[in-house]
């Protein structure tokens, strides 16, 4: 039982909103509670895609004042990974960070392996290879703005940003440079071997603190009364998805899925799992709490259908999440399936489009009303966590007898019934604030207020119980696996 009662402030930061989250400790019982949602649009030009991290701050600093609380016993920030910051010698931005969708990573990572080869990357960090890593930015940025690089003194992601605002110290929490794929596992440190390899300047990246680090009091002109003021700021599991893994137990025959705009499946290990086979499938090592490791796979997630009421939107055809999920339930049963890790889906300009394209390539019919499009984007990613789950337990050597849904895709129960449909497994779906949960809980094993982390995992569990679905119709779902993979197969042929 977590000792005495407490409030603690979770900011957690998605790719499309932010929101600011009071957690209430009472007799061995959390309490969420959201203070502030606030809007995170891109900031698009003719050329780049950047982040508004001032419009941000500016969210957070004011749900901050509007705190009821008396004090607080501790704030965290948990945010995306890969994006990062520059910073001059006094601390200021030298220019609005990256989206990780910007362009100018096309074509980088095959300059980057004529340089150094893919096996010796993965052998250092353990990192699935994706464009939008840092690794991959930073050297895009070394390419094409060389004078941005000479001006900048300091690199931060993007939650250590807004903790370096909070508190005026610079720091990297682990679990979020370990997405960067600058990391060396072995080390746990910033990797000199690669960053020199590529001409990157070693001195840039902060220095790695663990999560659950205590960074310092809130600085005094942030804080709203005298008792905010001594509030400590800590290095919570700072990516997002580790902060969602921190909340739950992914071990013993459980799976996880963080299910949002990506989807990340994957079990927690005691050590990084780094073989020529995991290399093969593309499986990542990212940094887990209390020196664990996340071995996991990034799938495309419900950034599909997002982009496609986007689409839709701007043709006038607005259409909430629940009524585009009973379209899909009358749709058409696989009718059209596509691979959503296919890198047309990524970022394009017309979603549907770039369906109906995969369709054409792959000789299916086009799907041709919202349902329709909807049952696809849910059928295909269901059947796309199957292929990860058998992944995992050939990588792993462990039998998969659950998947835990975190995150807001949880509350998806269409697409839970999906994925229990095509993995044949039982599904645990929640929490849905598992991020801002597993935020708070490695706030409180910061401050003493929790002994343990499974101590934290049985307090979460207890106050927001899953929602379980059972496997339906699965010799249904297995007849189209195999179809299913040839799509996937012919997408990268």
């Amino acid at each position: 039982m977590p000792r005495g009662d407490g409030n603690y402030l979770a900011y957690d930061l998605g790719a499309q909103s932010g929101r600011a989250m009071i957690a209430r400790l009472h007799n061995g019982n959390l309490a969420m509670e959201e203070i502030s949602r606030f809007p995170n649009e891109p900031l698009k030009t003719a050329r780049t895609l950047r982040w508004d991290v001032e419009a941000l701050w500016q969210e957070m600093r004011r749900a901050l004042q509007s705190i009821a609380e008396d004090h607080l016993d501790g704030i965290g920030v948990d945010a995306w990974g890969v994006d990062y910051a520059l910073l001059k010698e006094n601390g200021e931005l030298i220019e609005t960070p990256y989206h990780y969708r910007d362009a100018r990573t096309n074509g980088i990572m095959e300059e980057v392996f004529r340089i150094i080869s893919r096996d010796e990357i993965y052998r250092i960090t353990g990192i699935q290879f994706m464009p939008i890593n840092t690794l991959y930015q930073l050297f895009a940025a070394r390419k094409n703005t060389p004078e941005i690089i000479k001006q900048a003194r300091h690199l931060v992601t993007i939650p250590d940003l807004f903790n370096y605002w909070f508190t005026g110290k610079l720091a990297c929490e682990f679990t979020n440079a370990s997405t960067t794929q600058m990391v060396d596992t072995a080390e746990r440190n910033w990797s000199s071997t690669l960053l020199t390899a590529l001409d990157l300047p070693c001195h840039l990246p902060a220095e790695i603190v663990e999560p659950a680090s205590v960074l310092g009091e809130l600085l005094p002109n942030l804080a709203s009364n005298k008792a905010l003021a001594v509030c400590p700021v800590i290095a919570s599991a700072s990516h997002d998805t580790g902060s969602a893994v921190a909340a739950i137990s992914a071990r013993d025959g459980t799976a996880f899925l963080s299910s949002g705009t990506w989807s990340l499946v994957g079990v927690e290990l005691d050590a990084p799992l780094i073989t020529a086979e995991s290399l093969r499938l593309n499986f990542t090592n990212e940094g887990g709490v209390n020196g664990t490791t996340r071995f996991l796979k990034n799938v495309m997630g419900l950034w599909m259908l997002e982009c496609c009421r986007q689409t839709w939107s701007s043709r006038g055809e607005e259409i909430d999440y629940q009524p585009l999920m009973a379209l899909a339930s009358h749709a058409t049963e696989f009718a059209h399936l596509v691979d959503p890790d296919d890198e047309s889906f990524l970022a394009p300009h017309d979603m549907p489009s770039a369906i109906a394209s995969f369709c054409a390539k792959t000789q299916q019919p086009c799907p041709s009303t919202p349902g329709a499009f909807v049952r696809t984007i849910l059928e295909s990613l269901a059947l796309k966590y199957s292929l990860v789950v058998r992944e995992l337990e050939r990588l792993t050597g462990q039998s998969i007898l659950r998947i835990r849904v975190i995150g807001g895709g949880s509350k998806n129960r269409l697409l839970n019934q999906f994925t229990a449909n095509a993995t044949g497994l039982q599904v645990l779906a929640g929490p849905a604030e598992a991020t801002a949960l597993g935020n708070v809980g490695v706030q409180m094993l910061a401050t003493g207020a929790a002994s343990s982390l499974q101590q934290v995992r049985d307090l979460i569990e207890s106050s927001f119980p899953p929602e379980v679905f059972h496997p339906l119709d699965t010799e249904k779902w297995n007849d189209q696996a195999e179809r299913f993979r040839q799509y996937c197969e012919c997408a990268y042929a």
